[in-house]
This record gives C-alpha cells, structure tokens and sequence, in this order.
C-alpha cells in the first residue's frame, strides 16, 4: 500500500521535472543568444525601420511626415534611376566573367607537379584583400588619360588611348575590369576546394579510357562542381548587385567627372540622395527596392538552380 501511494507522487514530481532535451534546448539558446541578438540589432532593426522609413518624408533639421508610397513613385520617376539600374545590372553581368576566370586558373593551378603553387594562390588572393579605396586609387592612375601606363602600352602599338575614366563610353567598364581583377583570388580558393574534393578515381578512369585533359574537365569536373559554381554565382550576384566603392572613388562624382552618370550604380544613387541632397525618404526607398531586386534575382537563381539538377 506504502509503494502505490507514493507512485503518483513521485510520478507527478518526475512530470514537473524537465527532462535533459529540454535543459539542453535552454543552453543552446544561451550559446545563440549572442549572434541572434547581433542580427536582430544590426540586420533585422535596420531593415524594418529602413522600410518604415521609406514612406516618410525627413525635414532638412529632423523629423518625419508620413508620405505613403509617394517616394516610391518618385524614384521610378527619375530618369538617374533607371539609368542607375541598367549600370548595376550590366556591372552583375561583367562580374559573373569572374567564375569563368577563376575556374581556369584553378584547374591550372591544381595540375600534379606544379612548384609554387602557394605563391601563385596568395598573389591572386592579394587583391581581394586590398582595400577597394586603395585598388580604385591606383586603377585610376593606371587608366589616367595623359600618363596612364594602360595608355604608354597602348602607345607602343599604336593604338590610341582615352580617358577611361571620364569617357561616358568606357567608364563602365574600366570599372568592371578592376571589380572582375579584384574578386578573382576568392573564387579562385572556393574552386580549388571544389576542385580538391573530386574524387581521383573518376579522372584517373577516363584517362584509362582514353580521355584527353578537355574532356576530363567538361565530363567530370566541371560537372563535380555544379554546387560550387551556383554558391560562388549567389555570392557573386549579391555583391556586384552592391558595388559602390569602385565607383565611388574612380568616378569621383557628378561635378568633378562628367561620366559618373554612365558608371553610376544603385548604391552610389543612394549615397547621393541621402548624403549629398539630404533627401533620406527617397535613400531609403532605393535601398528597399535594391533589397527587392536582390532577392528576385536570387529567387530565380534558385529555381534555375533546380531546373538544372532536374535535367543534368
């Protein structure tokens, strides 16, 4: 009688008890706390209030009106967005030439035998580690009309120079040179990875059957590094879609350089009007629509991403 009456009890005690998943549960939350509340203030926050703030209008001394969609409809009505959107676009074209740049020189530098090849990862690695500020600057005396080095060897061929820089025509794409030179040494070591994780046993049995190096590569490494690519092609994507630093400091601005509006890209517009014109209502919708565009593109990467995988 003893032992049934005090069943319940201890069984009614051990259901109080948590159980040690649930203890574990509260410690993993106490080691995540830290990194969830650093993305709550530094990413969430700023991105809820960059939206709110997108349908106000801010007075030159502070202060805020509530303004509806009106600075949406006033930046489709500027002709230096849209010409701002076409810049960034192209400038996302240009910097997908880096994957094909950087998957060539990791085959290359993945070749049995090869001495130095740490040297050769570090010199490519060098630039992307460079401060863009410092790349601009020297880009920009590289490209310097009058005693530009580009220039100099141009002129050992006879081959007329411009001024890079500041030609409407060839601004854009000076720039996206020096983004596709900067961005190399990063894709370059996340291919060598890619490249390293194939097994040796599919390549050493197509030479057996008598594959040539050309075939190897677009049979089974090329193949092997379908993931890779589409990582490097999300993050590559996302941050030329951001490009300001280049352009910034090659193009100077609107008054000094009479090209900046043909080099000019979203973020740079976005600078101007909430740093330069004051005009934060209208800053602050071109960040959210930057932020749109990023996401629609990558929502489409996604799906041809599957598509893909579905055929291959």
């Amino acid at each position: 009688m003893t032992q049934l009456a005090t069943r319940p009890a201890q069984q009614h005690a051990d259901a109080r008890r948590p159980s040690r998943p649930r203890r574990r549960h509260h410690s993993a939350y106490l080691f995540i706390a830290p990194v969830g509340l650093g993305l709550l203030v530094f990413y969430l926050y700023p991105a809820v209030s960059t939206f709110a703030l997108s349908f106000t209008a801010w007075g030159p001394f502070g202060g805020n009106t509530f303004t509806g969609i009106a600075n949406y409809v006033g930046v489709f009505k500027l002709e230096t967005f849209w010409s701002a959107l076409g810049n960034t676009l192209l400038y996302m074209l240009i910097g997908l030439l880096t994957l094909p740049f950087a998957i060539l020189f990791a085959v290359l530098l993945n070749r049995e035998g090869l001495h130095g090849v740490t040297v050769y990862r570090a010199l490519y690695f060098i630039p992307f580690i460079t401060l863009p500020v410092a790349s601009g600057l020297v880009w920009k005396w590289l490209y310097n009309g009058d005693f530009g080095l580009l220039n100099q060897f141009l002129g050992i061929f006879g081959i007329p120079g411009t001024y890079w820089v500041s030609n409407p025509t060839t601004a854009l794409f000076a720039i996206g040179v020096v983004q596709v030179w900067s961005q190399i040494g990063y894709y370059l070591v996340i291919f060598i990875a890619g490249i390293k994780a194939v097994p040796k046993e599919y390549w050493e049995a197509a030479e057996i059957d008598g594959a040539n190096g050309w075939q190897r590569f677009w049979r089974i490494t090329l193949p092997m590094l379908t993931p890779t690519i589409f990582f490097c092609t999300i993050i590559n994507v996302i941050a030329t879609l951001q490009i300001f630093d280049l352009v910034y400091v090659m193009s100077a601005s609107a008054t000094a350089n009479p090209a900046f509006s043909a080099s000019q890209s979203i973020v740079s517009l976005f600078y101007e009007k909430a740093f330069v014109e004051a005009d934060k209502g209208t800053a602050t919708a071109l960040a959210f629509l930057l932020m749109l565009l990023i996401g629609a593109l990558t929502f489409v990467q996604f799906r041809l991403q599957r598509r893909w995988v579905h055929y291959v």
